[in-house]
């Protein structure tokens, strides 16, 4: 038997949790999948696994197995880069992180796309709003939208996004249109949790810059429920014109003070290191830049 294959099926069926899934991954048989982990641990006279009709489980000699078959499978990974990466192709899986909203937008025809280029590329895409530790959680790379801060991450400006004060006709109708920052603090406003300022919403106007202090009646680390909350009247938002850009063209949302600009936003692929960068994730950043050169939610 085969001990890479052993190893690899082993792997599989830990990060899967089933050997129906991981025979899913492996686009084999469950019953190969079994054989596979039965020959492994009868090969090395001990059991790897523990198996109830409801979940598995690692042994103790199966945690320790389990590690050093990722750190060999990792070093293949990259013994397959190195290669491929003389030849200008890309291969194996891009581990990556992006937000939920902006992916389920505005990416989710990107990754089909780049692999009908690449076909020997994989991706395991995570979605989150959080700021992901990309070194301790093993990404390849991340989109983050985001002033970007000084960091010892490298990245790449993909486009930008602008940051826009809005309201439903319904709402300003009912409630009068604000003619200058500090009436929002008498308004009803929807506030993204996950934004630098929090509660202070900031705004470059004709005399400079403006800050203003608003009364939300909701936090919500979801863009999205800012939209649904103006789009049901229900009040005031600043979101970034990837989102709310379509509203605004349909006129379902308005937007306020127009000569009192927020903050832009920039749109980054960021990575841990240029050194050694694999083909895989530099064609895949070139593609982006190439596939956001015009963005349209502007």
């Amino acid at each position: 038997m085969d001990r890479f294959l052993e190893m690899q099926t082993f792997a599989a069926v830990v990060d899967a949790g089933s050997f129906i899934k991981a025979s899913e991954t492996l686009v084999t048989s469950k019953a190969a999948v079994s054989r596979y982990v039965l020959d492994l641990e009868s090969r090395l006279g001990v059991r790897l696994l523990h198996r109830t009709t409801r979940k598995l489980s690692l042994t103790e000699e199966g945690e320790v197995f389990y590690a050093r078959c990722l750190d060999l499978l990792t070093l293949v990974d990259e013994a397959e880069a190195e290669i491929t990466e003389r030849s200008g192709r890309a291969s194996g899986r891009i581990k990556l992180n992006a937000p939920v909203t902006f992916s389920v937008l505005h990416l989710g025809n990107v990754w089909g796309a780049f692999q009908k280029q690449h076909p020997s590329v994989t991706f395991d895409v995570s979605l989150s709003d959080r700021v992901v530790d990309l070194v301790d959680e093993g990404y390849d790379l991340a989109i983050r939208i985001a002033k970007l801060p000084a960091s010892t991450l490298i990245s790449r400006k993909l486009s930008s996004t602008r940051m826009v004060l809005c309201a439903s006709p319904n709402y300003l109708k009912e409630m009068g249109v604000p003619l200058k920052p500090s009436d929002l603090s008498s308004h009803a406003t929807l506030s993204y949790s996950y934004s630098s300022g929090k509660d202070e919403w900031e705004f470059e106007g004709p005399d400079g810059n403006e800050s203003v202090k608003i009364n939300p009646f909701i936090h919500t680390n979801s863009g999205d429920i800012c939209r649904a909350g103006a789009l049901d009247d229900q009040g005031i938002i600043l979101q970034p014109s990837f989102l709310i850009g379509p509203d605004i063209k349909a006129g379902k949302l308005i937007e306020i003070l127009p000569d009192y600009r927020a903050i832009e936003l920039g749109i980054y692929a960021v990575y841990p290191t240029r050194k050694h960068l694999p083909s895989k994730i530099r064609l895949l950043i070139d593609f982006l830049i190439a596939h956001f050169k015009v963005a349209p939610w502007e």
